[in-house]
């Protein structure tokens, strides 16, 4: 099957897209994009890869699910179109930037100026079904983007993994702390952030700190 990803990430996974299980995901998709509105448009399901080859990686945010409401979602986890009102975690992201590196908060939730610098907004899960949180769980992606943080750990070295939240833990549980740093926290949503588990964890200045002692630029967040 023919997939259309950008080429770094295209040699990278190529055995992975002649699995069986990643050629019933994407009939699946196919099927559910067919008869059901999903999200993220089509074109977009991939984005998180075509604005971070894999050479140009430095910093690995790991969500779960796309956002399921109208032009939300736009294939980078956390990030949504430029007219569309930001979410409250991502609101959380950004006055914990703010706190923690005094960057001004942005007037519109679009990451892919984050992306284009090196991070790959990985969701777990790649698509959605409109209103329907989960609904393309446990039909491949999962299997999809573990192999892609695999990928990641064994074949790169000095990356930053953020892990905010249960799910992100567990899926980067296999990550190599001794090639890479990791980050982990409480997420940035509301239930979490106002508990104490996501405020003050100063990650975006830990990640850059990290990015400059291994000769690598540090990102403007």
């Amino acid at each position: 099957m023919e997939i259309t990803i950008e080429p770094s990430w295209k040699q990278v996974l190529q055995e992975e897209f002649e699995m069986k299980y990643f050629q019933e995901l994407i009939d699946f998709v196919k099927n559910e994009y067919a008869v059901n509105t999903c999200f993220p448009p089509s074109e977009n399901i991939f984005s998180a890869f075509d604005h971070a080859p894999f050479e140009k990686v430095k910093v690995v945010m790991i969500g779960q699910d796309p956002y399921h409401g109208p032009n939300q979602a736009h294939g980078l986890c956390f990030s949504v179109g430029k007219e569309t009102k930001i979410p409250p975690s991502l609101k959380n992201i950004f006055q914990e930037i703010k706190t923690d590196t005094g960057a001004e908060i942005p007037t519109n939730g679009n990451l892919n100026r984050w992306a284009e610098q090196g991070v790959l907004m990985l969701n777990a899960t790649l698509t959605v079904r409109a209103h329907e949180a989960g609904s393309h769980q446990n039909k491949g992606w999962e299997k999809f983007t573990d192999a892609v943080i695999q990928k990641l750990s064994d074949e790169r070295e000095g990356l930053v993994f953020m892990l905010w939240g249960g799910p992100a833990k567990k899926k980067g549980r296999k990550i190599d702390a001794s090639r890479h740093l990791i980050l982990s926290s409480g997420h940035p949503s509301p239930l979490a952030a106002n508990r104490g588990f996501w405020f003050g964890n100063k990650h975006f200045s830990k990640a850059n700190d990290y990015l400059k002692e291994n000769g690598k630029i540090p990102i403007v967040w």
